[in-house]
């Protein structure tokens, strides 16, 4: 699903942010990213999801090389991807429901459906009496589930979640984790960056550790 090797990435003419990463990740696995603030949790999650690009070294998803993939290609890799920003990303303008609707709208599936599991998942994550509410009338913690909401709802083949429960309380954060867990077990590869460790710990999955861009404690089970 995930190869890098020996990748290093910087931004501009700056220092590198990454320096040689190498691991690898099968298909349905569950991996935690963890270290401190500035560690690269984020840039390394950037790459997976093709914001940006390696400055040296190889990254392969889904068994391609995307050094090689074209513009033209790169839209339908993404789609395969669901991802939950720290910024939550939601469109102001748009309720809720609609926020959370609108991967399944894209792909084309019947309103009807699309209510069906709009409303479910929305009543999973705590916020079954905000479904016509605009992001700007939610808490952060609320924005926040509402983005991981419509990160999962396509049920994407890799879900990379950035500091997904960053907003919320302890309790919360566990309900969120399991969710993640339910998606992994039907076959979704799941990647969550986190500083808190006391999160991880309440999960027997295995970890990449980052210190100052350097991946010091390999994953478990990860093809090094």
């Amino acid at each position: 699903m995930i190869r890098f090797e020996n990748v290093g990435m910087r931004y501009g003419t700056g220092p590198e942010v990454l320096s040689d990463i190498s691991f690898g990740l099968e298909s349905g696995s569950f991996r935690f990213v963890t270290g401190p603030s500035g560690a690269g949790k984020s840039s390394m999650l950037k790459l997976m999801y093709l914001a940006e690009r390696p400055s040296r070294g190889l990254i392969r998803l889904f068994d391609r090389d995307v050094s090689g993939l074209s513009r033209n290609e790169m839209p339908a890799l993404r789609r395969q991807i669901g991802v939950v920003f720290q910024e939550f990303r939601l469109i102001d303008h748009l309720s809720a429901f609609d926020n959370v609707a609108l991967p399944l709208r894209v792909a084309g599936m019947p309103e009807d459906i699309i209510a069906k599991h709009v409303t479910e998942l929305l009543s999973w994550v705590g916020l079954a009496g905000q479904l016509d509410a605009r992001p700007v009338t939610l808490s952060g913690g609320q924005q926040q589930r509402v983005a991981i909401a419509r990160a999962v709802i396509g049920r994407p083949q890799l879900l990379l979640a950035d500091e997904p429960t960053g907003n919320v309380d302890d309790a919360i954060a566990v309900r969120l984790l399991y969710l993640f867990e339910e998606l992994n077990k039907v076959g979704t590869t799941i990647v969550i960056a986190t500083h808190n460790e006391g999160l991880v710990s309440h999960f027997d999955y295995p970890v990449l550790h980052l210190e100052d861009g350097i991946l010091t404690t390999p994953s478990r089970n990860a093809e090094i």
